[in-house]
Formats: structure tokens, sequence, C-alpha cells
């Protein structure tokens, strides 16, 4: 199936992202969201990022103005009915999601496909809410979205071999390379990673280490680019909290348990760099 125009639901970091990688693949791009200024944020976050590559010279100025001229943006879901391929990126809940997907078959024309970036939320489970579950299938894109080249592609066991073909062939086309991943919890990516970040909190949180020593030992001694505690904070608590307790319900197994100190920071605020305190302290 051809895709000339793609929608993205939520403008923060990840949605912006995606419209940015949909839109440097010369798609034309509708990215809708809540509330006008969480667009204008996204907006913002995408100009920023591309200003940056014009000031080294990896991209002109007109590049920059033409990829921009590419993102329509709206606060009316129903925008996507224009879309012949949607990918899903607000917060990591899934009565928020259940509610997006159930609006977006409502609006969407039959042929086009759904895709959610959830990191952990089953498909299957989200694909129910539809009337089009064969063309439900997750996009997991890794942040941040424009310089990494992973995009995780998990069909659920009602998504058809057109759908995973398509969506597999758009993530080639924004540059990515896709890895294909069954439909557990978690998936590939977050069912490894966050345990290990779920490990690092609790390592701080007996004491075994400062967070430096604990980032310090991860980066220098795996060869990591961040250390843990970074990373989640980057992450976003709140998010990794998210996924930990959708790992947990769904194996029912005590290594996925929370530790009591991340639950513990986003309760109090914490959730990382986007709220400028978690792990670490963040200007601005």
């Amino acid at each position: 199936m051809a895709i000339e125009t793609f929608c993205v639901v939520g403008s923060g970091q990840m949605g912006s992202g995606i419209a940015q990688v949909a839109a440097a693949s010369g798609l034309q791009v509708i990215m809708t969201d809540i509330r006008q200024e969480f667009i204008e944020k996204g907006m913002a976050s995408i100009r920023r990022f591309l200003l940056k590559s014009v000031e080294k010279g990896k991209l002109e100025q007109k590049e920059m103005e033409a990829l921009t001229g590419r993102i329509r943006t709206a606060t009316d879901i129903r925008a996507a009915q224009e879309a012949d391929f949607v990918v899903e990126a607000a917060t990591e809940d899934e009565t928020v999601k259940f509610k997006i997907f159930a609006d977006l078959d409502a609006a969407c024309p039959s042929h086009a496909i759904l895709a959610t970036n959830t990191s952990s939320i089953p498909i299957g489970r989200i694909a129910g809410r539809t009337k089009r579950p064969d063309k439900v299938i997750g996009m997991h894109f890794m942040n941040p979205v424009p310089l990494m080249k992973l995009v995780e592609i998990i069909p659920a066991i009602t998504t058809s071999e057109a759908t995973l073909k398509t969506t597999w062939d758009l993530a080639v086309k924004f540059g990515k390379t896709p890895a294909k991943a069954e439909d557990y919890p978690g998936f590939i990516a977050n069912r490894i990673l966050m345990p290990m970040i779920n490990e690092a909190v609790t390592c701080l949180y007996h004491g075994v280490g400062s967070r430096e020593d604990i980032d310090t030992v991860m980066k220098l001694g795996m060869n990591h680019p961040m250390g843990p505690l970074a990373l989640a904070d980057l992450i976003g608590l709140d998010t990794c909290l998210a996924i930990m307790e959708t790992l947990y319900a769904g194996f029912s197994d005590s290594k996925y348990r929370p530790c009591p100190l991340l639950r513990k920071y986003v309760e109090a605020g914490w959730l990382g760099k986007k709220s400028g305190r978690g792990f670490y302290e963040y200007a601005g």
C-alpha cells in the first residue's frame, strides 16, 4: 500500500521526533495533540534539532523549511481522517491508548493502518479496541527518534502480513533498521532494558553505590553510551515505572516488580529530565 499522508497522535518527545523523520522521508505529515501549547512545544523541538543540523552544515536552510512545511498540526484527532498511516505516541497508559484507538478507528479511512509506539502494552489488547485488528501493529521507535536507528515492529496475532510488510517498508523509508518482536509485554527492547534500569535503581536504593558510580560502572565496564540512571531520566521515570508495572502484571514474576525508590520518585514528581529532577538535576 502506498503511504502518502502520515499522522502522529502526540507531539511530545517521541511524537515530534516521529513526525520529523516522517517529514524528512518526504511524506505529508499531520501532528495532533490535545492542546495547542503541546503542539507548539513539539514544533519548537523539531526546529531546534534541525537548526543544529543547519549550523553544522549537515542540512541546508531551504531543506529545513521544506521539511517543516510538510508538517501540519491539529488539536482534533479527526484530522487523522486524511491519513494512510497513523502512529499513536501518547502517554504509556492503557486507558488513554484505548480511547485514542477507538477514536482513530472511527475517524480514519478503512485502508489506514493504525500503529502504536507503546513501549510495553500488548498490541493485541489495543487492536481489540478497533474494528480493524488486522491493520493494527506496534511500531516502537527509540529515543531520540531522529538519531536512533532501531524501530521495533510488533505484529499482534490478528495483524495481517500486508500490514506487517507496509510497516516494515515504512521504517526502512524513514532510514531506520526494523527488528521484529513477538507480542509479549515489553517486547524485546524493554523486556531486557527495563529490568536492568530497575536493578540499577535497586542498587541505589540499597546503597550499593552512588548514582555516579552506578552509571560509571555501566558506561566504562559494559561500554554503554550512558548509565542506566541517566538513561532512566531521559526516558522519564513515570514511563519506566509504567513499563515495569506492565511487565509485572503481564508475567506475574517478582523479577519485574518496580523498585520502591522508582515509585517514590514518580510520586514526588521527580520524573527525570522533563521535570528538571530525577536521579540527577537538570537546569531549565
